[in-house]
């Protein structure tokens, strides 16, 4: 890896400041969501399929509305685009405080929830990532997606936390936090002012539409990045789990699903302070394979661990290896992509993180209701390191990268 001394020349761009801003109080508030929702659906169920269950329900409408909030974000402005997704999350999240408080909440009530806020994370997501490149010298790109990564990691240790404790504080407070950090984010996106903005003037067909996807299959070293984390994670994240670690193996309460995740933030963030003032010089397409593989291994420690302390220690060194894959991964797709393709670009790689993240988390369900918790997630982190081995050989290209150029 190289350095340069003008990393915090991000810090100067006020664009990409606001930008940063905006995506911690968002993601902050979704961490508490990811807490809070998950426990509180399997306080009412007790069902590991319920668990599941809430993947699936994140995942459908983030596939259904791919294509379209693609083409939204190359075709309106995308802060305008985020700021009407968060305000749509700031209403769902305003309802689960209000139904939790007077013990109205019920578990299809939770469902339409999660439903509601994953359509306007579907739209909002995009139009971020697209946002990203506009908003710092291109030069910069790959240190500024290692920023906005650690502050998403740092919003990832506190979100938890929070929310554990909220929580037990009083089940209502964790959403009304949430109401206010999406309304919050809302007002800081306003701000934001684009140098390179896109303004698509074509209307809308059936070609502008899935662009992005014809753009991902003519180039095999997207595909393989983008492929490789879906079927990777699919199989290797144990997140859906941890309601069931925390209560039914490792003994702790809200708290402890606060602390699992955010041990992989942890981990997540000392890997992006690091890359955020270095870049990889050289081995690219290797180095991610490597953090792939990794990422499996310490899987595996987590899912046979029944110790708290050494749980902690696999789920910091998931976070660290998987940040140096999502790095090189967004900066890739980034570099690559011409910027009035990149909201549809980013949609698509979106997808597949979100297929990955919650189709990983409705497998995990279903597994550990057929299985137990412990042997999918071991079964999952021997899947993990499977499919980086075979996508080494499946796609030589991606492995072949050398440069983030």
């Amino acid at each position: 890896m190289s350095s340069s001394p003008h990393a915090l020349t991000l810090l100067r761009e006020k664009p990409f400041c606001l930008l940063l801003v905006g995506r911690v109080l968002s993601s902050v508030a979704y961490q508490i969501g990811a807490v809070c929702i998950g426990w509180q659906i399997y306080a009412l169920t007790h069902s590991a399929y319920a668990l599941g269950l809430a993947g699936l329900a994140q995942f459908v409408p983030m596939a259904v509305l791919t294509f379209a909030a693609g083409h939204a974000a190359d075709r309106y402005p995308r802060h305008r685009v985020l700021q009407t997704c968060q305000l749509a999350e700031a209403a769902a999240a305003a309802f689960l405080a209000v139904f939790t408080f007077f013990h109205w909440l019920t578990v299809p009530e939770i469902f339409g929830a999660i439903i509601v806020l994953s359509g306007a994370r579907a739209f909002g997501t995009p139009a971020s990532a697209a946002m990203l490149p506009g908003t710092v010298p291109e030069a910069f790109l790959s240190r500024a997606t290692a920023l906005s990564s650690g502050t998403f990691q740092a919003a990832t240790i506190v979100g938890p936390a929070l929310g554990g404790f909220a929580y037990a504080a009083l089940p209502a407070l964790p959403y009304a936090m949430m109401t206010a950090l999406w309304l919050a984010a809302t007002a800081a996106n306003g701000g934001v002012v684009l140098s390179r903005p896109v303004a698509a003037k074509t209307p809308p067909d059936w070609s502008t539409l899935f662009a992005g996807a014809g753009f991902v299959w003519r180039n095999p070293a997207i595909l393989g990045a983008l492929s490789l984390d879906l079927f990777a994670v699919l199989l290797g994240g144990a997140a859906g789990l941890f309601p069931i670690y925390a209560r039914d193996i490792l003994h702790t309460g809200a708290w402890g699903v606060g602390l699992l995740r955010g041990a992989i933030a942890a981990g997540a963030l000392v890997t992006t302070v690091i890359l955020t003032g270095h870049q990889f010089s050289r081995g690219t397409g290797r180095r991610m394979f490597a953090g792939v593989i990794v990422f499996g291994a310490a899987t595996i420690i987590f899912g046979l661990s029944r110790n708290l302390a050494v749980s902690l220690i696999a789920l910091f060194v998931m976070g660290a290896a998987d940040t140096i894959s999502v790095v090189i991964r967004m900066s890739l797709v980034q570099l690559r992509t011409p910027d009035d393709m990149r909201g549809r670009v980013s949609a698509i790689n979106y997808l597949f993180i979100n297929a990955s993240n919650n189709l990983g988390d409705f497998e995990s369900g279903i597994a550990a209701g057929l299985m137990g918790a412990i042997p999918a997630v071991i079964f999952g982190g021997v899947g993990c390191i499977v499919v980086a081995l075979a996508w080494m050989r499946f796609f030589p290209a991606l492995a072949r990268v050398d440069r983030l150029e």
